[in-house]
């Protein structure tokens, strides 16, 4: 092979200088990029490709590609190279070759009306892009003429294959409107110029559409015209015939999809709503396809009834207000609505037989809406017409809900299962914002129902219909307060009646119980009535999420009102949880609950109930301390140490006073003696040092253990005191050994919670300066590894300097090591870690004045956490970072003015500083309206984002549209 035949992979590998993009290597790199089965060469053709096609040479090779003894895989990327040029570098055509270029482009498509339809298309989309770049002066009457040209006699091409070419061309080319990427000016000058030529199509396609002889594939092409051009929000009326032929096209099962496609176009464009008349008119036509729906729902035809259902819903959702807003037609409309209930409680079990119910259920949502939001009088009378239409509702939904028989559910696949669940939950929604519209009598229709269902003796009834029901109870009753509700009382008397003999069923029952928990405590008397139910179904595997959670429900709620079911509750938690009935997450669920329960009881019965739950897990524990580490018996640790620090987040023998936010948080007085959190950890605490002995260089334990004493911290606040000295000594003895996050997380809650208070403050000084000396030997041996450790030093760092700056005031703190630290963790690529390191300098920078070595610092190197910062605004950080950026900035103007004034001119001095896409006098306008800016921070926030843009060369481009 020669050096001109290697050529399309050798440019693709790099060869900038010897690209060759001519016919012959362009042929050769497709053959490559279709045929030859090693992907790297395929990579390297495709590469190569792309960088052909916007080529000088495109202009060239692009037409001979389009040769008739071409494949059509070679025409294709010729057509396609045309419309990267014309659509991308428009402005590198000279003016006077416009017309030349458009009349070879339609010539190339009048002879491909008989070739290859992807190549057609391709050539179409190029002209689209052609016209769209000439219109409105250079081309006025493109459309038009686009018309005119397709319809003179051509010889070579007969008549369908160029009414199906000019079809093409005129659906393309509101779709290349669409995504073209002209200016915001140039878009509104097209837009106009193109509603304006809508006045040549429209006419052309209702002959078409309307005229016995035209073929199925010319109508059908008509309708996707059609489609097209109404997305460019052409006027409804204006487009009332071509509905209508679009609603007679529905009856032709070939036309079907594309008329449905068109018609809830035209329909769904937000302008439509003016056009009430016509919208008025439409309504027959909707109405008229009920007999063909029937069909299609007993034929099993889903598609067109799915169909049909979409037409109607785009009616009725899109112009529920407007269409309201008539009354004297409120016969008409509620036809409509009735049309679109049909279709919500459609026959069969949605995913398996019909897709088409789920379609509906946004409508009632926006329908309730538009109702409650007329004025009072107008309301009234609506309502009057619509409640009995939503109790309806909620017949039909709660019916849809229903599971199948047991047998056909048992051929479900699992992507069917999930879907039906998806679309339970979407019914959920649905009922819990119906409560809006039907209030209490929703819930004592729904208790009559059930009522009548458990007590009928004489029918039998089937476990789906009670679950149905009380599902609707549930979505209610999660999320609306049915405290006051008169009905509740009845259901939990209703519940124990229920003949559970199915899963489905009985985690229906228990997420029941579960949402009606704040309920139960205001009537704790009914506690006894479901509570057996709960502990009876937390034996069950099948029950593990839905009985565990509503066990820990009533154990949150009812706590207060649970002492003398207590005992019972802990054995039979005790039994499962040895048992191991339950997975890790439930059995965590579970030590939470009854960490809900034993807050509520005497000191001594905590105690005594603790000892007798977490002894067995203590002597595991014992043992598995004694073993040789191994991943079976870390796996079990981890277990343990988890099941304790769960139990230990919710055990809160006092209450939290948190008066304002941001307030000290205290805690009442316990007036029983120790704290029992604290009297188990004392007594677990050389155990757990034991364990850590052997497991220091294993990340999961660690953190496990911190866990611990975090949650208890973190729950017990100062009642967790007697603790602070020997925790603070084992942390700092295991992050010496071992330096880990979760040690640095753990110190950084002591410190919050404990550091002001003076009898606690000499060993958090200690534990502080110990991580801190540890960490910062970390940084000279190179901490790029370790992004969580430099994260978390960063938030313990801020959280001293708010909690107790006097930390930083220790001769044995050396400041500069931990400020040059944290510029250097300004640069990580981790954006959590750079944000911790920007919320340290916005601690620190305030207290320059108040902590004499932070302002020494800060004076001494101030100038290199500037430069830091100018050069990750610069581009070197991420854009999303730059709000935290600005922060420094800000805290340096405020606190450091003089400073940052002298700094600041200087370290923007040196050329190509922060970027070479900057010129000095948009660096000297940015330094001035920051030192000008010492008050509003949202103004520095908007100057640094319109700095990095300058600085990346995106000032001015769509990558800032979202920015």
């Amino acid at each position: 092979m020669d050096r001109r035949e290697e050529q399309p992979g050798a440019a693709g590998a790099g060869a900038a200088p010897a690209l060759d993009f001519t016919v012959e290597n362009v042929e050769k790199a497709l053959h490559q990029l279709y045929y030859d089965p090693n992907i790297e060469n395929k990579n390297l053709a495709q590469k190569w490709l792309m960088q052909a096609q916007v080529s000088p040479q495109a202009w060239h090779f692009s037409w001979q590609l389009l040769q008739p003894d071409k494949v059509p895989e070679i025409q294709y990327f010729g057509a396609s190279a045309l419309h990267i040029k014309i659509s991308r570098y428009w402005s590198d055509i000279p003016t006077d070759q416009y017309e030349s270029l458009k009349a070879q482009l339609f010539t190339q498509i009048t002879r491909f009306a008989s070739g290859s339809k992807i190549v057609l298309t391709r050539l179409c989309v190029a002209l689209a892009s052609l016209a769209l770049s000439m219109m409105p002066d250079a081309w006025p009457c493109a459309v038009a003429d686009m018309v005119r040209l397709f319809q003179a006699e051509d010889s070579l091409v007969d008549g369908q294959g160029r009414c199906l070419a000019l079809l093409e061309l005129l659906t393309v080319l509101p779709e290349e409107f669409q995504t073209s990427r002209l200016p915001q000016y140039r878009k509104g000058l097209v837009r106009a110029s193109l509603a304006v030529e809508c006045g040549a199509v429209f006419p052309l396609l209702e002959q078409l559409l309307q005229q016995p002889s035209s073929p199925s594939c010319v109508r059908q092409k008509v309708l996707k015209c059609f489609s097209s051009w109404v997305q460019l929000e052409v006027p409804l009326q204006d487009c009332e015939a071509l509905i209508q032929a679009a609603f007679a096209a529905l009856q032709d099962s070939e036309l079907f999809d594309s008329s449905v496609e068109a018609i809830v176009n035209a329909i769904s464009q937000p302008d439509a709503q003016r056009y009430v008349n016509t919208l008025l008119k439409l309504i027959p036509l909707v109405l008229g396809l009920q007999e063909q729906l029937r069909q299609a729902v007993q034929n099993g035809d889903m598609e067109t009834s799915h169909g049909i259902c979409r037409i109607a819903v785009a009616l009725g959702e899109n112009h529920s207000r407007a269409l309201l807003d008539q009354v004297e037609h409120w016969q008409s409309f509620l036809a409509l609505v009735n049309m679109i209930m049909f279709c919500t409680g459609i026959p069969g079990h949605y995913p398996v037989n019909e897709t088409t119910s789920s379609l509906t259920l946004t409508f009632w949502y926006t329908l309730q809406d538009d109702i409650l939001s007329f004025e009072a009088e107008k309301q009234a009378v609506y309502q009057q017409v619509y409640r009995p239409v939503y109790f309806q509702l909620v017949d039909v939904l709660l019916h849809k809900a229903q599971f199948p028989s047991d047998e056909e559910y048992g051929f479900w696949s699992s992507d069917e299962k999930e879907q039906f669940r998806i679309y339970r939950v979407d019914i959920s929604d649905t009922l819990m914002y119906v409560y809006e519209m039907l209030g209490a009598e929703l819930l004592s229709n729904l208790y009559d129902k059930l009522g009548r269902l458990l007590t009928n003796s004489e029918e039998p009834y089937s476990w789906q219909h009670t679950e149905a029901l009380l599902y609707g109870f549930q979505s209610i009753a999660e999320t609306i307060d049915v405290n006051y509700s008169d009905v509740v009382p009845g259901l939990i008397g209703l519940i124990p009646r229920i003949s559970i003999s199915n899963v489905q069923l009985a985690d229906t029952v228990m997420f029941t119980i579960g949402a009606l928990s704040e309920w139960l405590a205001d009537h704790p008397v009914m506690i006894n009535s479901v509570l057996p139910l709960v502990l009876h179904a937390l034996g069950n595997p099948e029950l593990s999420v839905s009985s565990v959670s509503t066990l820990k429900k009533i154990c949150r709620e009812c706590k207060y009102d649970l002492p003398p079911y207590a005992a019972n509750i802990v054995a039979v938690s005790q039994d499962v949880l040895m048992k191991q009935i339950h997975k890790t997450s439930q059995c965590m669920w579970l030590m939470q609950a009854l960490g809900f329960l034993l807050s509520a009881l005497q000191v001594e019965e905590i105690l005594k109930n603790l000892h007798s739950l977490i002894s067995p897990y203590i002597q595991q524990l014992e043992k598995l301390a004694e073993e040789i580490p191994n991943p079976s018996n870390k796996l079990a640790i981890v277990h343990i140490l988890g099941l304790l620090s769960n139990l230990f987040t919710t055990l809160d023998v006092s209450h939290h006073e948190d008066d304002h936010e941001g307030s000290e948080l205290r805690k009442l007085p316990v007036p029983q003696g120790p704290n029992p959190v604290v009297v188990v950890l004392q007594q677990v605490f050389q155990l757990i040092q034991k364990v850590l002995s052997k497991w220091l260089n294993d990340a999961q334990v660690v953190e496990a253990v911190c866990a611990i004493f975090e949650k208890s911290v973190k729950t017990l606040l100062d009642d967790f005191a007697p603790m602070v000295p020997q925790l603070c000594e084992m942390l700092g003895r295991m992050y010496s050994t071992i330096p880990q996050a979760s040690a640095l997380d753990l110190t950084r809650q002591l410190v919050h919670i404990f550091a002001h208070e003076p009898a606690h403050f000499p060993p958090i000084e200690a534990l502080f300066l110990l991580v801190t000396s540890v960490t910062l030997t970390l940084f000279q041996q190179g901490p790029r590894n370790h992004p969580d450790i430099v994260d978390s030093f960063m938030q313990l760092l801020a959280q001293a300097l708010k909690r107790k700056p006097d930390l930083f005031l220790c001769e044995r703190l050396d400041v500069k090591a931990v400020f040059q630290c944290a510029v250097l963790a300004l640069k990580f690529p981790e954006a959590p870690t750079v944000k911790a390191s920007c919320g340290f300098f916005t601690e620190l920078l305030p207290r320059c004045g108040e902590v004499v070595p932070v302002g020494k610092v800060v004076q001494e190197d101030g100038r290199m956490l500037l430069i830091a910062v100018l050069e990750a605004i610069g581009g070197q950080a991420s854009r999303s970072l730059m709000d935290c950026f600005a922060d420094i900035l800000f805290a340096l103007n405020k606190h450091c003015f003089s400073l940052l004034s002298m700094w600041i001119k200087e370290a923007l001095q040196p050329p190509g500083f922060p970027s070479a896409r900057l010129s000095p006098e948009q660096k000297d306008t940015f330094s001035q309206q920051i030192l000008r800016e010492r008050v509003n921070k949202r103004r520095v926030k908007e100057m640094v984002k319109e700095f990095t843009l300058l600085c990346r060369g995106l000032h001015g481009t769509d990558y800032t549209a979202d920015y």
